[in-house]
């Protein structure tokens, strides 16, 4: 099989579907696939389990997140608020 340099993970889809939603997928799926930091332990060993559900490798701290990235810009919005409130 040849190397996808420029397709990255939509390779898979070859030409179908079109440029912008093979695009549009890369970045999504980059997105989720990539590890992140533990909101319990700091450190950079997030991932995704499943659809909206993230483990940390080191400590073992599930959570619910988004379904892309552990967190949404809603989640931000509403830490924000409430630490304002306190």
């Amino acid at each position: 099989m040849a190397k996808t340099k420029k397709v990255k993970m939509a390779g898979r889809f070859g030409p179908r579907y079109g440029l912008r939603v093979r695009r549009t997928i890369i970045k999504i799926e980059e997105q989720q696939r990539k590890k992140y930091p533990c909101k319990k332990c700091g450190k950079i060993a997030v991932k995704r389990v499943g659809t909206g559900i993230w483990r940390c490798k080191a400590c073992g701290y599930t959570f619910a997140g988004g379904t892309y990235i552990p967190e949404t810009p809603a989640l931000k919005i509403v830490e924000r608020a409430v630490a304002r409130r306190e």
